[in-house]
């Protein structure tokens, strides 16, 4: 089998770990930076609904904490759990947000678009909430 990849792709922005993490952990803000996974949530019981590109998928993310985690995991369609580590950390020019992204069993070409998503999704992330400050 073959080994892995992982990728850490990352946004500084000007504005403290504490408001980028409280501004990505509402599900309902998932739309405004997320488009890779969300463009539409609604809640079923405890669970997250999230109408993505993928179909319809379900988000779990951890709990509520002090730590900026918001590691998240997605249910696929085909019933598929992907795991994705995300954090929100401090640093010197306000904060980070840090995601893991792994190849698991995509082509090349799908991880590579895989990580042009995730990094358009940061980008997204980082305007959001500097337009808020």
């Amino acid at each position: 089998m073959p080994e892995m990849r992982s990728r850490h792709l990352s946004v500084v922005m000007p504005v403290s770990a504490s408001e980028v993490y409280a501004f990505a952990a509402d599900p309902e803000n998932l739309p405004h930076w997320a488009a890779g996974l969300a463009s539409g949530v609604r809640r079923n019981g405890d669970e997250l609904v999230v109408a993505s590109p993928m179909g319809e998928v379900v988000v779990r993310f951890a709990p509520p904490n002090q730590y900026g985690i918001l590691d998240h995991e997605v249910t696929l369609p085909d019933g598929t759990v992907v795991a994705n580590p995300l954090r929100i950390i401090d640093h010197p020019d306000g904060s980070e947000a840090v995601f893991t992204i792994r190849q698991r069993d995509l082509t090349d070409a799908q991880f590579e678009n895989d990580c042009a998503a995730v990094e358009r999704d940061l980008a997204a992330l980082r305007a959001a909430v500097t337009d808020r400050v």
